[in-house]
């Protein structure tokens, strides 16, 4: 992005520009993919936006082109997946990483990458096509990847939104002009990042009504909202939106996302691509790792098995239930009273800590995310107890634009007054380490340098069923803090190899010291999205976060034994799970308790669990 930028004064920037290109140039794998420099391998993604500034420069690689050609997303024969899902699933897009499966925008970046690149009409690039038309929804733009989940429709997302009708210039279709019509009721809002895919995607459709007044209103609110940026003291710099605001307000002199035609192409990518290396790669895009990689994955395995047996469970497992009755409550003070049975165990002072709330998406009639004000008195807490760094970070598995879910949802106004900075996890530097669990068949995490290098995380959930995992809590929370650059939106890899899985694999990986529950108003139902607001009245806090979550289950009135992450957890000795051997402080689970409500796919799994 930083070099198209620039290329819009090229003779000015010729220096920065000439060491970007050499850049990519040493970023070019013997294959001739583009993979993260120090990320996790599979994520071949970036093949795609490398390609597409190739050829936008006139140095497209046909290396690149059959690389990216011979790359496919995975297709299932799940039944059950296919009925809970209005899409078809056997439409062969782009992955986010290699063996897995098709989602919207890095399937957008390769049909836009190849058009660009002269492919248009390669089989290929059609059927992407033909998968971006079949994810769009007839009401209007385009979210990651489904349309409906459990027959609620999803709401759209203006970012994959902007890349679908970039990847589809030159077709007409009704959802074309409906998803066209979603970005023009984006274009009053705040955020950067949305405001300069809008005006980049809506200048390459012109034609259609409502776009030509539109386009001249954008430019001023894309000004504004970068003036508006600069004086919050909570982001961080921001390369990427920079580029986007440089590439935005140059669209009427130059757009370098609109095509200039489509192109003839002939097959490429047939047969098998060796790497320097001596590792085979096949069309379907899937890389074998060579023996000796097996191998050593093999004794890996070994010795974190032995360390799991010699594992024991935490030595205090006690959980804190304390009444809050609403969010004006002295939550500080209520936190402050809490931690004083876990301050031997959990040392504030002179400590980095890092606050780790759930922000999922943002709806102003919903109770998604963790509380502002609960995260706000955290934040008090660690002053009072003189930690030397306070930073509030989180990696949302929905949306990826975290900057704006920060800002609308209140958190920023809290940040702000604090002083505390946010950490983007899904962008930070990824640190590989040595996967604990197992579970996932994965032999490493990559967890985000922030959390790896935090003397104290913090794991701030909200109380919420959900649809998958029967509850959302401290340990499922634990997804955002794996960066998305290494794992798609929403996690997918994660998802694919079981969430009980997952969550265990990075608890025990890196296991937080402290959890506390924001259960003032929680949610039931179809969560941790679409699901019910639930006065609950209560902060829940304790360092084993697996008796946290059993805790909180059974004031939810839901069984811990039928909630798969913790019975896996327990296994492993994660943590405690038995009520009898959970010591109960402050008020009693009997006194709160109050059952909450979940979906009919839940009530069927937990069955099924029992039988």
């Amino acid at each position: 992005m930083a070099l198209l930028a620039l290329s819009l004064e090229a003779d000015k920037h010729k220096n920065q520009i000439d060491l970007g290109r050499k850049f990519l140039d040493r970023a070019l794998s013997a294959d001739g993919s583009y993979r993260l420099a120090n990320g996790r391998e599979e994520a071949v993604w970036p093949t795609s936006q490398a390609l597409f500034v190739q050829a936008v420069l006139g140095q497209s690689n046909p290396a690149t082109v059959d690389r990216l050609l011979s790359i496919e997303g995975k297709t299932t024969d799940n039944r059950e997946a296919e009925e809970m899902n209005d899409i078809d699933l056997k439409i062969i897009g782009w992955p986010w990483a290699e063996n897995n499966f098709s989602w919207v925008e890095p399937t957008a970046w390769a049909c836009l990458a190849l058009r660009t690149a002269g492919q248009g009409n390669h089989s290929r690039v059609q059927e992407g096509l033909r998968l971006l038309l079949d994810r769009a929804m007839d009401e209007g733009g385009i979210n990651y990847g489904n349309r409906r989940i459990l027959g609620r429709l999803l709401d759209p997302i203006p970012g994959p939104t902007a890349l679908f009708l970039l990847a589809m210039q030159g077709r007409d279709h009704p959802r074309i002009t409906a998803a066209v019509q979603y970005l023009l009721t984006q274009a009053d809002c705040n955020d950067i990042e949305n405001l300069c895919w809008t005006k980049i995607a809506l200048d390459v459709h012109r034609g259609i009504d409502g776009v030509e007044p539109a386009l001249a209103k954008l430019d001023d609110a894309i000004l504004r909202a970068q003036e508006n940026r600069s004086s919050v003291n909570w982001v961080r710099p921001a390369p990427v939106r920079n580029a986007l605001s440089a590439l935005a307000l140059a669209t009427d002199e130059r757009n370098y996302f609109r095509l200039p035609g489509q192109g003839s192409s002939s097959p490429m990518g047939n047969g098998e691509l060796r790497t320097n290396n001596g590792q085979r790669t096949t069309d379907n895009g899937r890389r074998r790792a060579p023996i000796l990689s097996r191998l050593g994955g093999w004794f890996r395995g070994l010795a974190v098995k032995a360390v799991g047996q010699l594992r024991q469970p935490p030595p205090f497992s006690a959980v804190h239930i304390a009444r809050a009755s609403d969010y004006n409550a002295d939550l500080a003070g209520i936190l402050q009273g809490q931690y004083q049975h876990f301050k031997e165990r959990v040392r504030l002072k002179d400590k980095r800590v890092v606050l780790k709330p759930n922000l999922v998406e943002f709806h102003r009639d919903k109770v998604i995310n963790t509380n502002p004000l609960v995260v706000s008195a955290v934040i008090e807490l660690c002053k009072r107890e003189g930690a030397a760094e306070i930073v509030v970070a989180e990696g949302p598995g929905h949306w990826r634009n975290v900057e704006y879910l920060v800002a609308e949802s209140g958190l920023g106004d809290v940040l702000k007054q604090h002083n505390v900075s946010f950490v983007d996890l899904n962008h930070d530097q990824p640190v590989k380490t040595p996967n604990l669990g197992r579970l996932t068949g994965l032999d490493y995490l990559y967890l985000s340098r922030t959390v790896a290098r935090a003397e104290v995380l913090i794991s701030l959930p909200k109380l919420k069923t959900h649809h998958w995992a029967g509850a959302t809590l401290s340990l499922k929370n634990l997804f955002g803090t794996l960066p998305g650059i290494c794992y798609g939106w929403p996690k997918n890899e994660l998802h694919w190899r079981g969430i009980d899985n997952s969550i265990v694999d990075i608890a025990l990986t890196r296991t937080p010291e402290l959890a506390i529950v924001d259960g003032i108003v929680g949610m039931e139902g179809d969560g941790p999205l679409n699901g019910s607001a639930k006065p609950f009245g209560a902060l829940i806090m304790g360092c084993d976060l697996l008796a946290v979550d059993a805790t909180c289950c059974r004031l939810m009135e839901l069984d811990p034994e039928q909630i798969g992450y913790l019975v896996l957890g327990h296994a492993k000795k994660l943590g405690r799970m038995h009520e009898a051997e959970i010591p109960q402080l402050g008020e009693t689970i009997a006194s709160l308790a109050q059952p909450f409500e979940t979906v009919p796919h839940l009530q069927k799994m937990c069955k099924r669990r029992s039988a």
